[in-house]
């Protein structure tokens, strides 16, 4: 007989998955540590195989744990949608997710494609901001979801992946070594608050390089014509990079950057089938991407 998988169980280890953290899961879940930790026991018996590790760095999904996570999100958005439907009748008629300019047009267009084919009737309203403005916001219910960037020791939100930051200058250096040996460094930067502006600042304040702002956008498009002049260099998530552009590493002077983190946050209260199919196609696409 096929063991059936307690939709319980799979919340507590997707919780446990996003967070990273036994602790931050169960917060999230308002449950005890120790009672989400007997849940994922519960769930690797029933599956019969570990789904997480556990070292010095914290927690992190086995094999098969990567394999289960996909299945645990369908099903729960299955089984939430079907409660949804019959509890309150219809999905709303729109979702409202923020982002910073780069992340909509790099990475959110095969999200949004597979999002439409399961609700071709819902509206998509997608609001581009920095990404800490985007975190306040959300509390506020002013979205539904923020697809931001965090630094990768913030714990808010769901990690969906973590990425690069790199140095990025026009495609040649040109004589004398070309716009990345000015002095003043001429930058095109996203507007302040932006978290990789605010790391790649301190990186060159922090080798004692001088750096000016040359130019400033919160167009990712922008941003990358500016970059594409001359105008200036920029530091911006390898995701993000366009392939016309060139990448500087500390053999060309420039320091390395921390690596930063996609993160998710959802609005208090957003538990509609819809926000959550978008949000399992955020996790999905972009964590395998």
């Amino acid at each position: 007989m096929a063991a059936n998988l307690d939709t319980d169980l799979l919340r507590a280890f997707v919780a446990v998955a996003d967070a990273r953290s036994f602790t931050r899961a169960a917060d999230a879940l308002f449950r005890t540590q120790a009672a989400v930790s007997q849940q994922v026991k519960r769930l690797e018996e029933a599956v019969g195989t570990r789904v997480f590790e556990r070292d010095t760095k914290g927690v992190r999904l086995t094999g098969d744990g990567e394999v289960l996570l996909t299945y645990a999100r369908r099903m729960l958005t299955l089984n939430d949608e079907a409660v949804a439907t019959l509890r309150h009748g219809p999905a709303p008629a729109s979702v409202r997710i923020g982002t910073p300019d780069d992340y909509a047009t790099m990475l959110l267009p095969d999200v949004l494609a597979r999002f439409a084919a399961s609700y071709p009737g819902i509206t998509v309203e997608v609001v581009c901001d920095n990404s800490p403005d985007l975190v306040a916001e959300i509390e506020k219910g002013r979205y539904d979801l923020a697809l931001v960037t965090r630094r990768a020791d913030d714990p808010a939100g769901e990690r969906v992946r973590a990425e690069p930051v790199l140095w990025v200058a026009p495609p040649a250096s040109g004589p004398n070594g070309g716009i990345e040996a000015l002095d003043p460094l001429p930058l095109a930067l996203f507007p302040k608050g932006c978290v990789v502006r605010d790391l790649a600042v301190a990186a060159l304040e922090g080798m004692g390089r001088a750096w000016r702002v040359a130019f400033t956008s919160k167009s990712v498009v922008a941003v990358h014509g500016a970059v594409l002049g001359g105008l200036g260099l920029t530091a911006m998530e390898a995701c993000t990079v366009p392939p016309a552009l060139r990448t500087l590493t500390p053999a060309d002077g420039f320091p390395e950057l921390p690596v930063v983190d996609i993160a998710l946050h959802r609005a208090p209260g957003a538990t509609s089938a819809p926000v959550r199919t978008l949000a399992d196609a955020i996790h999905d696409l972009l964590r395998a991407s």
